[in-house]
């Protein structure tokens, strides 16, 4: 892993209101993330942990404090500047996949190289090694509807990296997925970081926490704990990130 700075938080704080109470969401949050780490955010539902990887994702942003991107405040950039940061930089997976139903597998994975103006040519190129490495060629034309959850996690997960991103951000990636499926995806994901790719890991999930090289607990809008592990539980050596997966 490399050691440089990859994202900066210095005093996030965002505070949504719901008709006369507030909620303190994030408090004066401050958290360095290295280029190439693992890290499992955790904590009870409200603890702001969503909230969190939605601020690092660039899809909110602080009502105080600096979030620093490779080098570039963030925080002063406008709507049309944050899009593109955000479509060229970050990567997310979530629990409902949030396909497109109408497109095939093959066709959801192309969407964020159309939306980026790629040529057709790299576009065909990418997707057929996309789909290759996923273990999806013969799922290519199927629509989500046809696919099992963990070839539909798949083919988000493919979607998510076509373009190459700085870091990916999984919101709950295996709560929609029985046990023996999500592991699969979790080691999916553990691969791309084995490759160099930064990997934020929100869940409630303590055995898919335990995973990660580095754990953050929050609770009421707080980091309460942030440690590295001294020993990670990953399996990632076991899949070659290269090679085709089995279908699931």
């Amino acid at each position: 892993m490399v050691n440089e700075s990859l994202i900066s938080l210095e005093n996030i704080a965002r505070t949504f209101y719901l008709g006369d109470s507030q909620v303190h969401a994030l408090n004066n949050i401050n958290l360095q993330i290295k280029k190439g780490e693992y890290i499992a955010v955790m904590g009870p539902s409200g603890s702001g942990k969503s909230t969190l990887l939605n601020m690092i994702g660039l899809l909110d942003q602080p009502d105080t404090g600096i979030y620093m991107l490779e080098g570039r405040d963030v925080t002063t950039l406008n709507p049309d500047e944050l899009a593109s940061v955000r479509s060229e930089r970050m990567g997310f997976i979530f629990q409902s996949f949030h396909l497109v139903p109408r497109l095939t597998a093959a066709a959801n994975i192309e969407l964020p190289l159309v939306l980026a103006g790629m040529p057709v040519k790299e576009r065909t190129q990418r997707v057929t090694q996309a789909l290759k490495e996923y273990g999806l060629v013969d799922r290519a034309h199927h629509r989500p509807n046809e696919l099992s959850g963990g070839q539909r996690q798949r083919v988000a997960i493919a979607r998510a990296t076509i373009l190459r991103p700085a870091v990916l951000l999984a919101d709950e990636p295996t709560g929609n997925l029985d046990r023996a499926t999500g592991d699969e995806v979790v080691r999916l994901l553990e691969a791309l970081n084995t490759q160099g790719m930064t990997l934020v890991v929100v869940t409630h999930d303590q055995a898919l926490g335990n995973r990660a090289h580095r754990q953050i607990r929050m609770e009421d809008g707080n980091i309460v704990s942030d440690v590295i592990a001294t020993e990670s539980v990953t399996h990632a050596q076991e899949v070659n990130p290269t090679e085709p997966v089995k279908s699931t």
